[in-house]
């Protein structure tokens, strides 16, 4: 079944070893660990430009346990019992778990996440992706501007389209990025604007964003800088206003907007937890977030932008982090009653250095 690699955390403010390429340099909180701990949560994201998925743990010792596997552009995750299921350039991957309740790999890991099925779509830019309760894979397809499933015959079966996109094609119209779940069914979808021409968004990334209904195509609200990852969570819904660095909470009635916490870093991959939203943040492509407002409101904070994941105390807005040198991050999922690391297979070990500060 493969092996199971911990990093090794190291502490203090010691020097890293310099790295090579294909490694990842993480910093963590000191609470990180203890967090995961209390909760018994296992972590995953991804990173698209690096190409790879992230699973996080902890061994009950204040020990973390970091884990890459490669795939080309990872990108929207969803976990399902003990199934994940990841959107990466060309696939839809489903990886099953294979160990039972008191099976441990490599006596200390209590899931090990096997590729069982890849549904072959071709680069259609997929993004975020869900499971529905009736067991139907729904991913936004970003670059034909449409919800869509899996298809036993084609690329992908289209599901939903804004009612603004006059026609499916491959052209990225409103960059289409972000869904959200209610009562099993996919519910809710975000937009960087409701444009109907190519890449037609890329003029509009600054207060052009739109929350959509998808049952019947209302906006629920709008006015947002490049939206992605909604959420519904406890009567309201939570999104991350990207091009602003805020995590947002709407009312999905009135569609009033109120702003909980910013973070210092390209915002995309949100999952909320007992009260906690887990952020994943990421550096601009350029080094620059030229245009953008989130460039002016870290200067005004005078900040860098940050790479990494940050999870958010909804009541109060303290928030813990994790922060890696390389790997800009594209989503995020919790497991719930995970209290070891989980693992991928297959094993391809690239370098891993983590420290807490």
């Amino acid at each position: 079944m493969g092996e199971a690699h911990a990093a090794d955390v190291t502490r203090g403010a010691a020097a890293l070893p310099s790295l090579a390429e294909d490694q990842t340099q993480i910093t963590c909180s000191r609470s990180f660990a203890a967090w995961l701990a209390q909760h018994r949560v296992g972590l995953a994201f991804s990173s698209y430009q690096s190409g790879q998925l992230f699973l996080v743990g902890q061994f009950g010792n204040d020990n973390l346990s970091f884990h890459q596997r490669n795939f080309v552009r990872a990108m929207g995750l969803a976990p399902r019992g003990d199934e994940l299921y990841l959107a990466s350039l060309n696939q839809i991957w489903r990886f099953a778990n294979v160990l039972g309740p008191d099976e441990r790999a490599n006596q200390n890991f209590d899931r090990l996440y096997v590729p069982r099925t890849a549904f072959v779509t071709g680069d259609v830019d997929a993004h975020e992706i869900a499971v529905e309760a009736s067991g139907r894979i729904v991913f936004v397809n970003t670059k034909f501007s449409c919800l869509a499933t899996v298809s036993a015959t084609h690329s992908f079966k289209p599901v939903w389209k804004p009612k603004f996109i006059s026609r499916l094609a491959a052209e990225d119209r409103c960059h289409l990025n972000g869904l959200a779940v209610e009562n099993g069914r996919v519910r809710y979808v975000t937009a960087v604007s409701a444009t109907d021409v190519v890449d037609g968004w890329r003029e509009h990334r600054v207060g052009g964003g739109l929350l959509i209904r998808v049952d019947d195509h209302a906006v629920i609200a709008g006015g947002f800088s490049m939206p992605h990852s909604p959420r519904v969570h406890d009567g309201w819904i939570w999104l991350l206003d990207s091009a602003r660095g805020y995590l947002v909470r709407v009312d999905p009635v009135t569609g009033a907007k109120q702003d909980v916490a910013f973070c210092p870093g390209f915002l995309r991959g949100l999952s909320i937890h007992a009260g906690h939203a887990v952020v994943t943040l990421s550096l601009p492509r350029n080094l620059s977030f030229s245009g953008l407002p989130l460039e002016e409101e870290i200067a005004r904070r005078g900040g860098t932008p940050w790479c990494g994941v940050q999870i958010i105390k909804l009541a109060t807005a303290m928030w813990w982090n994790g922060s890696a040198s390389k790997a800009p991050s594209a989503n995020c999922s919790t497991w719930p009653s995970c209290p070891a690391p989980p693992a991928p297979w297959p094993r391809r070990r690239a370098g891993r250095t983590c420290r807490t500060c």
